[in-house]
This record gives C-alpha cells, sequence and structure tokens, in this order.
C-alpha cells in the first residue's frame, strides 16, 4: 500500500480506533524485536513499515489536537 493510501485510511479513523491501532501496533513491534533477538524473524523489513506507521497515526493525532 502506498503512503498516500495509507494516510487517505487512516485519516478516515476515530480517534480511539486511532488509539487502538498505535497499541496494536506496539504490540506487534514488540513482538518482532523479540523475534529478531532470538534470530528467528524472517520479514525485518516489517518493523520499519509498523515504526513509519505509528509515526503517521501520531502525526494525525497531533494535527487534529491542533486544528481544535
Amino acid at each position: 500500500m502506498k503512503h498516500k493510501d495509507k494516510m487517505n485510511e487512516f485519516n478516515k479513523l476515530t480517534t480511539e480506533e486511532i488509539n487502538k491501532k498505535i497499541m496494536e501496533a506496539k504490540e506487534e513491534l514488540l513482538k518482532l524485536r523479540m523475534k529478531q533477538a532470538t534470530g528467528s524473524l524472517e520479514n525485518s523489513a516489517r518493523i520499519n513499515e509498523l515504526r513509519k506507521d505509528v509515526a503517521r497515526l501520531k502525526t494525525i493525532l497531533r494535527s487534529r489536537e491542533i486544528e481544535g
């Protein structure tokens, strides 16, 4: 999925849904980091993808906060 497509998808979510997605992504990141530490991680690119998704979601939350 392209960056703009993800941003459009994320912008349609409510604040509660965004917070839920952030928590889910952080949990998955933790699991992936544990797999990486044990050497059983197959797709290391997923870690960067999740980190960027969390940043995008937080950016949307912050922009909504600023708008009021």
